[in-house]
């Protein structure tokens, strides 16, 4: 593992994520999701990881 975030890899990100998804920081994890996607060069890669995902805030409902 490298101490440097500039040498991480889009695979190093999406591991992140997929530990964060694990232990409920959904937040977190769309957050590494993102920089994973955004270092990803295949546009259609990017949006799969971007669709496994998805911003939690946006999926929040309102209850009275």
């Amino acid at each position: 593992m490298t101490s440097d975030p500039a040498d991480l890899t889009a695979a190093d990100y999406l591991d992140g994520a997929r530990e964060m998804t694990a232990v409920g920081r959904f937040y977190l994890a769309h957050l590494l999701a993102e920089e994973a996607a955004r270092r990803t060069t295949d546009p259609a890669t990017a949006a799969g990881i971007r669709a496994s995902f998805p911003d939690p805030t946006t999926a929040r409902k309102e209850s009275n």
